[in-house]
This record gives structure tokens, C-alpha cells and sequence, in this order.
């Protein structure tokens, strides 16, 4: 047992351009190992009344447990810690510890004496930049703005969450909650956080019933979203609610997808699309086929896809072009920050903060018509 305070420094909020419904997230400093992490703890509105432990509750060890069983994928973020906190405070910054490391099943069996002591649970996960969260780079910044995603790195995160699925599935877990507050993506790798609302199937009988569900969340609630820049829903992009309840009839009436926003994407991809809106894909194996044969498309070689040396020729050079799209991206923000910190220098002359205020607005302009999120 310890302090809070002696093994975490708990800092500002990271949560607030998408909020859960059941924990709020801090950027935190691991004293022991001087990680900055993120801190996960339960809001203190669900803590246990009238001797009922629940789900909200319940969630933290099995999201702990489905974690550590997707340890091995790339594209899942990292468990790191567990435990519990005795602070009630919506900000905890004092009150006693108990930490359980990665022990799974010390954190699982002792969880009911500790929420019957209003103890709430934690886990110290990987720290993500939101800079790489899809919603909140994607998220329209003024009413006319659109952005999606290049089909080539679409592909390139279809295929890599198919992967992560695969490996799920294999252990009878479906993730379900579909949403790209959910999605990190750098340009090149995929990391899925918040399996909170995931479920280990115990009847494994109607398995494929849940997979076909899960592929279908997939098609519709962030592959629709990163090639369009819309919701599914037919709105603009916007967090969406976490209750247990809603994760799984979110996207329950999306049965087919409006592309006439984006009449120029590729009609293969478009129809690949459907059949998961539709619930035509039927495992993560089914999804391969069809997402290979579109790739294929687009200049990617498979053993069972092959393109055409032109196609595969021209990809290598749309690859190169959307790396310096994003470093020359990444350097424009840079150069904004800097006028920005300049502007608000005192006792700077009236003419240099007029053009230093028009450097800016310019920066934001090219940064408001980029052509990757």
C-alpha cells in the first residue's frame, strides 16, 4: 500500500475532445519509471451503491483481462498498471494506492472488497498523442471542412485492424465498439485503445453471429468515416455515447452506405464496403479476400492479388508524396506555433504583430484545406 502521490503525478485531463462514459483519462508520470502514461480511473459517479457492484465497475478488470490476451498485437494499446485509488475527487490527487502491476487475477479477485470500500480502479495504459486520434484530427474544424483519409492509408489500416481482429476473434473477443475516438493512426500504424465495452464470448456456438457483427461495425463505423470524413449516421463526425446499451445498437440500422459525397472513390472499395454494411462479410478471413482484391487495385501485391508494374510503380511514388504531405503538414503547424508564440511577446511593434497575426491566420488556411487529416 502507498500513496497516490508517491507513484503517480497525476496532470491535466486528455480526455476531453471525446469523453467515455464510465473513466475519465489524465497524462500521468510513473514516479517509479518516470513513464508518462495514461491514467484510466473509473468517474466517481459509478462507484458502488446498495451493495451492487456495477458494470461500469466491472469493467476495469475485464478490459485489464482482454488486454492482456491482445498483448501480442501491434495495434493494441499497452496495459502497463492496475489498481485501485481510495479518492472519491473527480481529479485524484491524493489518497492511497494499491497497485497489482500486470496481475490480472490478483486485480480480478479482489475486486469486490475493494469497491465495497468506494476504492475505484485504474489502469496506467501506453500514452497515446492525441495528435494521432482520428476523430480529433478528422473532426471538422468550421461547417464547410472535410477531410478523409488517402485510400492508400485507408487500406493500409483496414488491413492492419483486420489483423488485430483476427487475433481477437481467434480468443473468442469481439471488440464491437467501433469509433474513431478509438483509433490511432500515424500515417503508417494502427493502435485501438478502449476495450471497456469488448466481450470474451463464453458460448463459442454462435461465434459467427458476433464476428459478423463485429466486421460490420468495422465497415460502417470507422472505414466509411476515414474515406468519406462523415459519419455513418449521416452527421458530421462527433464522439459517440459509450453506454454499454449503445455500443452494440449503434450502428444496428446502418444496413448500406451513402458514397455521394465521395463519388470518386473507388467503386471496388465502395461495393467491399456495402457487403460489410449489409453484413455479407462473414469472418476476418472473408474480409482479407475482399480487402486484397481492392488493394490490389490500387497497386498492392498479394500472392493471390497481383498488379500491374505500372500500378505498383506509380503506388511507390504516391507512398513518397504522402510522406512529404505529412512532414510539409507537420512543419506548417510548426511554423504557425511559432508566429503564435511571437505574436504575444510584449512590447513587439504594432506593424510586426499585424503581419505576424496574418502569418498565422495564412498558416491556419493552408491547414484548414490539408489534404490529409
Amino acid at each position: 500500500m502507498a500513496s497516490l502521490t508517491d507513484i503517480y503525478q497525476i496532470d491535466n485531463y486528455i480526455d476531453t475532445f471525446a469523453l467515455g462514459h464510465y473513466a475519465r483519462v489524465f497524462d500521468a508520470t510513473d514516479q517509479r519509471t518516470g513513464e508518462v502514461v495514461a491514467f484510466k480511473i473509473l468517474r466517481p459517479e459509478h462507484l458502488t451503491t446498495n451493495g451492487e457492484i456495477r458494470w461500469e465497475y466491472r469493467a476495469f478488470p475485464s478490459e485489464a483481462d482482454l488486454l492482456t490476451k491482445m498483448s501480442d498485437s501491434p495495434y493494441v494499446v499497452k496495459m502497463l498498471d492496475c489498481g485501485y485509488v481510495s479518492t472519491q475527487e473527480d481529479v485524484p490527487t491524493n489518497g492511497e494506492l494499491i497497485s497489482f502491476g500486470t496481475d490480472i487475477e490478483q486485480f480480478t479477485s479482489v475486486m469486490t472488497d475493494y469497491a465495497e470500500k468506494q476504492w475505484r480502479p485504474y489502469l496506467a495504459l501506453e500514452n497515446l498523442p492525441r495528435t494521432n486520434n482520428l476523430l480529433y484530427l478528422m473532426k471538422p474544424s468550421q461547417q464547410s471542412s472535410r477531410w478523409r483519409l488517402p485510400s492508400e492509408e485507408g487500406l493500409a489500416l483496414a488491413l492492419q485492424f483486420g489483423q488485430m481482429l483476427k487475433l481477437a476473434h481467434s480468443k473468442g473477443i469481439i471488440y464491437l465498439d467501433h469509433k474513431l475516438e478509438h483509433v490511432y493512426w500515424d500515417g503508417a500504424k494502427l493502435c485501438v485503445i478502449d476495450f471497456n465495452s469488448s466481450r470474451q464470448l463464453e458460448n463459442r456456438n454462435g461465434e459467427a453471429q458476433y464476428f459478423r457483427m463485429d466486421i460490420h461495425n468495422l465497415c460502417v463505423g470507422i472505414l466509411y468515416s476515414i474515406f468519406t470524413g462523415l459519419s455513418p449516421l449521416k452527421t458530421t463526425l462527433r464522439p459517440q455515447p459509450s453506454d454499454m446499451n449503445e455500443v452494440e445498437r449503434r450502428y444496428q440500422d446502418v444496413q448500406a452506405l451513402d458514397f455521394g459525397v465521395e463519388p470518386g472513390l473507388s467503386v471496388a472499395l465502395q461495393e467491399f464496403l456495402q457487403r460489410g454494411a449489409s453484413m455479407r462479410i462473414e469472418s476476418v478471413d472473408d474480409f482479407f479476400d475482399g480487402l486484397r482484391h481492392v488493394a490490389a487495385l490500387h497497386g498492392w501485391d498479394f500472392n493471390e492479388q497481383y498488379t500491374s508494374p505500372a500500378s505498383r510503380e506509380a503506388r511507390d511514388h504516391m507512398r513518397a508524396g504522402l510522406r512529404k504531405l505529412r512532414e510539409g503538414q507537420a512543419n506548417v503547424k510548426e511554423a504557425r506555433d511559432l508566429f503564435r508564440d511571437a505574436v504575444i511577446l510584449d512590447g513587439i511593434t504594432e506593424d510586426l504583430e499585424d503581419e505576424l497575426r496574418r502569418l498565422v491566420k495564412a498558416a491556419n488556411d493552408m491547414l484548414n484545406n490539408r489534404v490529409i487529416p
